[in-house]
């Protein structure tokens, strides 16, 4: 039996897949923020319970977590400390010069991790070859050391100047360090990011530091409530890269988890487009709290090495994913000039929206669709056993149509159209903005509010298809158990393109290969299941970024040299509008991604029925533009291949609703994914 757990803002997931029978169970219930792990732990016994399975039958455990970025959110991060070459002390506070907000001379940037007074200077200097120009003074070591103890301190980062490139000074402290504090948690940036850009380094150690401490107890707490359940499998846990890996190493670099979530529910869709046909998808995973949107081109999710969590910068291989605050418990407010708002503030699992009864007061994105007709009150939504529509109606009149002078509907839809504008902007963000055309791609919704919304949003953008997983509302667990174990090694370079010593080229790369070999079969990877994936970090003499280029896997030399500059050029004018083929290049960056395949899950096909789709019922559902509309409504799991239907019409699922809207059109697949014509 595999298991995949992802835990949301309002909802935490379950998915079972049974490889013996090909069964496929799910189950959601509330998440519980004070203590994530005790809905994991509930859930994977209720799960035992529902299947009647042993926990001995459990062989894999895959988790996506939100603990490390939630630490950040709420500023719960260990006390940590910072050792720098003297003179970088207030690197943290420097940062670049660009603002948050470019003509807001107030603009309050985020506090740094480590204040000012737990951020130690030492003597030592590499210059920028990663030769000693002055050596490391181990004295000051050891008077650090006492000031930590003092000081309570839980983590600390050490982040010396060119140690990308010689790393003996940064050990050396560790080594130092270690003697005197024997269970202090070292952090050092040659082993969390070997790469030059001396502020993202650093703000990426000090979060890898900060956040060490919180997953290591927090996984800690989840392999202990396994073992008491009598679950003898090793959990392991999603990257933000889409890739897994052991609880082992990711105690170890906590700092790769912080998009562990939304990364599974792209695998999930990347595995769910390649069954369907569509490698070029645009993913909408909306859940209670936010909505999370990327793009996968080719059957492969679009990655970046740069993102912001908070407000500070981070470099480590991620799915470029662009995030709103724009969930089903999206609260919808009035701002000062009397306009309609919606989020980013949510109203979470507890007390959650109105229509939940759990003493939610303010109205949601969910009690305006329950307004509409787009819900059932009588359906269960998770472990909520039934909707309160009419404290639904009561606070979207009170606090959004009365003080617009509004009908309720209109209010209702009003709601709904804000929040749509947010997500429009954000595709727009992930796809024209990156120089991608989103009318040729495939929109993917999951998520539970996804498929409510995804008709609509391909409908303003021009979208022609949809696609709707069979268990679109836990997508992102399912996509736990279709990951494969990655790791991402990299090593800063800084070379001329023209003067490129290859013979370093080539060493890097097999050390980057004898590493990922070892990590991949310490996980029990058999040496024919590894494949590697090299990468350079390409960009003109002068320029400030770089375009990551894959390269041939095999020894590479002078002769791939015109090639890589002629796929080089093509990418920036693809991206930026323009080449500039004149110029020479410069090498930046080395990157490998070491890969461990396994085996998927393969989905039982569902036997092809003749006959049309039941219906449940009809009910009055309110579209923008043609009112009130006496519409059917289905039961999603009784769908056989290949019904069809018209919109409009609704499909109530266990995890999930979908509207079908007028003037679009569904077909089941073979495999119970819903396939929407968009008019």
């Amino acid at each position: 039996m595999r298991i995949g757990v992802d835990i949301g803002g309002t909802f935490t997931d379950l998915v079972a897949f049974d490889p013996r029978s090909g069964r496929l169970e799910t189950l959601k219930l509330s998440s519980t923020p004070q203590n994530p792990a005790q809905a994991v732990l509930q859930g994977l016994q209720a799960l035992l319970d529902k299947l009647d399975c042993k926990p001995t039958e459990i062989g894999q455990l895959v988790h996506g977590t939100t603990v490390a970025t939630n630490a950040l959110l709420e500023g719960k991060w260990a006390r940590t400390a910072l050792i720098t070459t003297e003179g970088f002390r207030d690197v943290l506070e420097i940062g670049r010069q660009s603002r948050p907000e470019l003509y807001n001379f107030f603009t309050q940037r985020s506090e740094p991790l480590v204040p000012r007074h737990l951020r130690y200077e030492i003597l030592e200097r590499l210059d920028f070859r990663g030769q000693v120009l002055r050596a490391l003074e181990e004295g000051g070591i050891q008077k650090i050391a006492a000031k930590l103890s003092e000081e309570e301190v839980e983590s600390v980062a050490v982040v010396l100047l060119f140690s990308y490139l010689n790393p003996s000074h940064e050990r050396r402290v560790r080594e130092l360090l270690g003697a005197q504090l024997q269970d202090l948690p070292i952090v050092l940036s040659c082993e969390t990011l070997p790469e030059y850009r001396e502020y993202e380094r650093t703000s990426t150690t000090v979060m890898n530091a900060a956040l060490l401490p919180v997953v290591n107890h927090y996984l800690q707490e989840l392999e202990e409530g396994t073992q008491q359940l009598g679950v003898p499998t090793k959990w392991r846990v999603m990257q933000s890269n889409a890739g897994i890996t052991s609880a082992r190493l990711a105690r170890q670099a906590p700092v790769t988890l912080l998009l562990s979530g939304p990364a599974g529910g792209v695998e999930g869709a990347r595995f769910i487009g390649e069954l369907t046909g569509h490698p070029d998808l645009i993913t909408l995973d909306m859940g209670g709290t936010s909505c999370d949107l990327s793009l996968i081109q080719g059957g492969r999710p679009r990655l970046t090495s740069e993102g912001q969590i908070a407000g500070r910068p981070l470099r480590v291989p991620m799915v470029d994913i662009q995030t709103i605050g724009a969930g089903g418990g999206s609260i919808a407010w009035l701002d000062a000039g009397g306009a309609l708002r919606v989020g980013p503030k949510s109203a979470g699992a507890f007390p959650g929206p109105v229509g939940y009864g759990r003493g939610g007061t303010e109205p949601t994105v969910t009690d305006a669709q329950l307004v509409l007709g787009r819900l059932n009150p009588q359906s269960p939504l998770g472990d909520i056993p039934r909707l309160d529509l009419e404290a639904a109606r009561r606070a979207i009149a009170e606090q959004i149509a009365q003080p617009l002078e509004m009908s309720l509907e209109e209010a209702a839809s009003g709601i709904l159209t804000v929040s749509e504008a947010n997500m429009e902007r954000a595709i727009r963000v992930i796809s024209v903005e990156r120089g991608y055309d989103p009318r040729v791609f495939a929109l993917l919704a999951f998520g539970g509010a996804g498929p409510l919304h995804a008709g609509q949003l391909a409908r303003r953008l021009g979208i022609p298809t949809v696609i709707v997983p069979g268990s679109a509302g836990v997508l992102s667990a399912f996509g736990l158990l279709t990951a494969d174990l990655i790791h991402h090694f990299v090593q800063t370079v800084l070379q001329s393109a023209q003067t490129l010593d290859w013979e370093q080229v080539n060493r890097i790369y097999q050390e980057f290969k004898r590493e990922g070999r070892r990590r991949l079969q310490a996980d029990s990877v058999r040496p024919e299941q590894i494949a590697f994936v090299p990468s350079m970090d390409l960009r003109y003499l002068g320029q400030s970024y770089e375009l990551s280029l894959t390269v041939p896997d095999r020894s590479l030399g002078t002769a791939d040299l015109a090639e890589l500059a002629a796929r080089f050029h093509r990418e920036h004018e693809r991206v930026y509008g323009h080449a500039a083929r004149e110029e020479p290049l410069e090498l930046v960056n080395l990157r490998m991604m070491a890969v461990g395949t396994g085996a998927k899950p393969v989905l039982p096909r569902r036997a092809p029925g003749r006959k049309a789709p039941e219906m449940l019922g009809k009910r009055p559902v309110y579209f923008a533009g043609t009112g009130w509309e006496d519409c059917p409504f289905y039961g999603r799991e009784g769908l056989a291949a290949p019904a069809r239907l018209e919109g409009p019409a609704i499909l109530e699922g266990v995890e999930s609703t979908v509207v079908i809207y007028p003037g679009q059109s569904a077909q089941v697949d073979a495999y119970g994914q819903l396939i929407v014509e968009v008019s």
